[in-house]
């Protein structure tokens, strides 16, 4: 009930607050299967592209963090291509940082960040990492076609 209830506090606030860049809403009415999308920002490589992600809330939400994947391609070191995501927010301690009082808004926020500001130094992906670290310009020239590629909505 706690579960049920926090999530529809959560998306009433993404519905009428959402964090610049992000939205966020259920799909068809169950309330444990979310979708996102979030923008790419400006002067990275991802601007122009939106984003789509699966959010899955766990039984023991707000406890455990919920699951969150990219379902629309992206080139980034701590993205893999599955779609999953290192991040510090989405594992529990002591490995990672989720707290109860984390929220799915500041998830996506934290994710949107990650976007803008990979981390090398914790990659999913170390053949990205090290081309992030050592090769920026190949890095933008692929994640920007991965993005005009796979992100980038094109008028039928």
């Amino acid at each position: 009930m706690q579960r049920a209830s926090r999530l529809k506090r959560e998306l009433q606030m993404l519905s009428t607050e959402p964090p610049p860049g992000i939205t966020c809403w259920q799909t068809e009415e169950r309330i444990d299967d979310l979708r996102a999308q979030i923008v790419g920002g400006v002067g990275t490589p991802y601007e122009g592209g939106i984003f789509s992600l699966e959010v899955k809330i766990p039984e023991r939400y707000p406890f455990e963090p919920p699951n969150i994947r990219f379902l629309t391609p992206i080139y980034h070191p701590n993205i893999d291509n599955s779609g999953r995501i290192c991040l510090d927010a989405l594992k529990l301690p002591p490995k990672g940082a989720w707290k109860p009082s984390l929220n799915i808004s500041t998830v996506l926020t934290s994710i949107q960040l990650l976007m803008s500001e990979p981390n090398p130094d914790d990659p999913l992906m170390a053949d990205i990492s090290s081309e992030f670290k050592y090769n920026k310009h190949l890095f933008n020239e692929k994640a920007k076609k991965w993005t005009r590629e796979h992100a980038v909505q094109k008028n039928k």
